[in-house]
């Protein structure tokens, strides 16, 4: 009788900085699905600049997905570079909503073409319906204790890239012992 030497399923366990990115991708996919939710379902019209802090979900998942996907193919470097792209792309989402947040309080002034008189509207337009409902960028829609949805992405967007950072620190240490 031989017993094997090999690990069976139940006993081999992820890879720690495997779970930080697996995190941090479910954390910025269930972002990006609320923002959706609440502007499908719960009404919410996006103003210009909650729009721009889309495009980092747009361009950090796919990466994420890319590194998750074929995180056992990839080069440790290029597993790195992948890591840091997405980490700098959440950094901007951070950035993105802290800047909006501050919009929202009145701490500094928003775009001008979110937060302006708006120039080429014509009354036709308005009678005949055709104009896209329109929000200022300091107009806030929802908030949940104190913070509205701007704020929450940056806070999100910060988790994201302190999960990603700390996936860096475990993978390099491991790399050491």
């Amino acid at each position: 009788m031989t017993t094997s030497t090999l690990p069976s399923s139940s006993t081999r366990t992820l890879p720690m900085d495997k779970i930080l990115v697996a995190i941090a991708f479910v954390l910025a996919f269930a972002t990006i699905a609320g923002a959706w939710g609440s502007q499908l379902i719960g009404g919410l019209v996006p103003c210009e600049l909650c729009l721009e802090q889309r495009l980092a979900y747009y361009w950090g998942l796919p990466v994420l997905a890319l590194v998750l996907i074929l995180w056992n193919r990839l080069p440790l470097t290029v597993w790195y570079v992948g890591i840091a792209v997405a980490a700098l792309i959440f950094v901007w989402s951070t950035y993105m909503g802290s800047y909006h947040a501050g919009v929202e309080w009145g701490f500094w002034p928003g775009p001008t073409a979110c937060t302006g008189t708006g120039g080429n509207l014509s009354f036709d337009a308005l009678q005949t319906g055709t104009v896209e409902k329109s929000i200022p960028c300091d107009a806030v829609q929802f908030r949940l204790f104190g913070i509205s949805l701007a704020g929450y992405n940056a806070l999100i967007s910060a988790a994201v890239v302190v999960l990603l950072l700390a996936a860096m620190v475990v993978q390099a240490r491991r790399g050491r012992s």
